[in-house]
């Protein structure tokens, strides 16, 4: 099913089907996404990371990005410090990899997460009235390039998803986000640099795990 974002209930309609555990793609600020509604209730069990790379195919390992509606919200994962250098620049196209809180539900997923505050107030407030964070990853089968036209997400995808949420085609040239991860002195290395600009870019073990978000 394809809904315009232009409508006026496309917050409700897209907030609704992935606070049911439905797969849908979404315009982001960057690209189309594949997403669906985090776990992060103890008996919350829609494992729809699982689908979407059950959807890209099996060679997808890569983690993937998990958006929050607001700067604030990433404190209630991690106790890491975020540089102020870092929360500036949220919302927009920036994710940091950041260690989970002991005991939180993102712990199956691995000790580390990547959060991003998406530069678009559509998208926040259908996370917002999710109440979860959604995850977020470019759509595409395992190893091909992201989709940016929708006629070729249908026609690709419009049978093993729930709902596309239409914006119009993208600029397949589109930055992706820049990635960071967090170090224990409270500094920072440049996993991907994207469309965010920080000093002293360097590189990390991490930037293979990644690609468009």
């Amino acid at each position: 099913m394809i809904f315009p974002k232009d409508d006026p209930s496309s917050v409700e309609h897209a907030a609704s089907s992935l606070s049911s555990g439905k797969i849908v793609v979404i315009p982001t600020d960057t690209i189309y996404g594949f997403s669906g509604i985090v776990d992060v209730e103890m008996d919350s069990q829609f494992h729809t990371g699982d689908r979407i790379r059950q959807i890209k195919g099996r060679d997808e390992t890569k983690p993937f990005i998990h958006l929050i509606a607001n700067p604030e919200d990433i404190r209630v994962y991690t106790n890491d410090t975020i540089p102020e250098e870092l929360l500036s620049k949220w919302p927009g196209a920036l994710s940091i990899v950041v260690r989970v809180k002991p005991g939180s539900p993102l712990e199956s997923e691995g000790k580390t997460a990547a959060f991003r505050c998406p530069d678009d107030p559509w998208l926040r407030s259908v996370i917002n009235a999710v109440g979860a964070p959604i995850y977020s990853t470019s759509v595409n089968r395992s190893g091909q390039a992201p989709l940016v036209d929708v006629a070729e997400i249908e026609k690709q995808f419009g049978s093993e998803v729930d709902l596309i949420v239409f914006d119009g085609d993208m600029d397949k040239d589109r930055l992706p986000s820049t990635i960071v991860s967090l170090l224990e002195n409270g500094k920072y290395t440049i996993i991907r640099q994207g469309s965010v600009i920080l000093e002293k870019p360097r590189k990390s073990f991490f930037s293979r795990l990644f690609k468009k978000h």
